[in-house]
């Protein structure tokens, strides 16, 4: 059995296909991500949001990143930074899929949960965004694990779709 970082063939690597994948994947699993913090809210309602403290440690009036829809205040800066993290880490996860696939482990659900010890655990509470890991209740930390794996199985779904579709071809570990 191949290890972990045992790397595909350089010929078999389609990374065009990858990074198209990649961004399309990124922009509509970040609605799912979105999606799955309706029944199971990422928070408690007296914590601030990640991504509304980030843009305001950077000197941005996170007040004034708003649009209107529908009568509703909608909150552009906040929402583009969770919708930007979706499209990088995406194409990041394809471009990585195309050299070690491992990482496709369990559809990607494997990567995402890397993801949520690296931005939860470490990244949010290193920088004042959130509790450590160990103080978050149960509710949150389920709602990121559950909300991550649909995120990266999205983007999975898409990332093999399109490329299979744009290439002809298997993945690259696949290849002869």
């Amino acid at each position: 059995m191949k290890n972990w970082f045992t790397p595909t063939l350089p010929a078999n690597r389609r990374f065009g296909a990858a990074m198209v994948a990649g961004f399309i994947g990124g922009n509509i699993s970040s609605f799912v991500k979105w999606g799955t913090e309706i029944p199971f809210p990422p928070r408690t309602p007296d914590r601030g949001i990640p991504p509304k403290d980030m843009l305001i440690d950077m000197g941005v009036n996170a007040q004034e990143t708003i649009y209107h829809f529908s009568e509703h205040v909608i909150n552009w800066g906040v929402a583009g930074i969770h919708h930007l993290f979706s499209i990088v880490f995406a194409l990041l996860y394809c471009a990585i899929a195309e050299i070690f696939p491992k990482i496709k482990l369990w559809q990607g659900m494997a990567f995402s949960l890397l993801v949520t010890i690296g931005f939860h655990g470490v990244l949010l509470p290193t920088f004042g965004w959130a509790p450590p890991l160990w103080d978050l209740p149960a509710a949150e930390i389920f709602s990121e694990v559950f909300g991550h794996a649909l995120w990266m199985w999205t983007i999975e779904v898409f990332r093999r779709d399109i490329r299979n579709r744009m290439t002809g071809l298997p993945d690259a570990e696949y290849m002869k």
